[in-house]
């Protein structure tokens, strides 16, 4: 294990190690269960605090959701501390016992906080999708320019190298953001460009000329299906 991971587990401990140290020392291991079952929604409270970067998805839009669902739990944390250690000291100093009113606070508490961190969760993983699609989208336009680019380098025929540049120029001017409907399409046109790449290091110029344009109407096609779409 890491020192750095240590040293943050040392740090993650500190507050049960504070926390449990007054808790016991100054009331003792004899309680009721109303102290008890505050004792425990502040450790969960505590424990979802430091889960927290756990379930934020690595994406572009982390850095924001990150801060937000941290702050969340950290609000969540410190309120259900102080409602909790309140609960405490009225039911240690006044020497009364409601599990129900103990309980009920504490479900209400938690469950707001669980409605507002799902709902920002979710949201979360609607972006993290919406990121993955459009990193997909922007892959498959460079992965078949840089393809394309690549076999102009090596043309010679002014015909076939002309026919190339046109399919080149087009592509890369094409919209990125696609429907999936199109995906097929998508798909047909790489397979074009494989089946291009291998004619040209091949040698075969009229094999490139006679792919050229039907990988050139796919990738018009692909362009006026976009427009419906829009």
């Amino acid at each position: 294990m890491k020192k750095v991971s240590v040293l943050w587990i040392i740090l993650d401990l500190i507050f049960l190690i504070i926390f449990n140290a007054f808790f016991f020392a100054l009331g003792g291991v004899d309680h009721n269960a109303s102290v008890w079952i505050s004792y425990g929604f502040i450790h969960f409270a505590y424990l979802m605090l430091l889960i927290t970067p756990i379930l934020i998805r690595g994406k572009k839009s982390s850095a924001v959701f990150g801060f937000s669902l941290y702050a969340i739990s950290s609000v969540y944390f410190l309120f259900e501390f102080v409602t909790g250690v309140m609960l405490i000291l009225v039911f240690t100093l006044v020497s009364m016992e409601s599990v129900k009113a103990a309980l009920l606070v504490q479900v209400f508490i938690t469950g707001l906080y669980g409605i507002v961190f799902v709902s920002y969760l979710i949201a979360n993983e609607r972006t993290a999708e919406a990121e993955e699609k459009q990193q997909h989208q922007i892959a498959y336009i460079k992965e078949a320019s840089v393809k394309l680019k690549n076999l102009l380098e090596n043309i010679s025929d002014k015909e076939a190298r002309k026919k190339i540049e046109r399919v080149y120029d087009t592509l890369y001017s094409s919209p990125v953001k696609s429907p999936p409907a199109l995906s097929q399409l998508e798909n047909s046109i790489l397979a074009s460009i494989y089946a291009l790449e291998k004619a040209v290091y091949s040698g075969d110029t009229q094999s490139v000329i006679s792919l050229a344009d039907p990988l050139l109407n796919a990738v018009n096609e692909r362009n006026n299906r976009l427009k419906r779409f829009a």
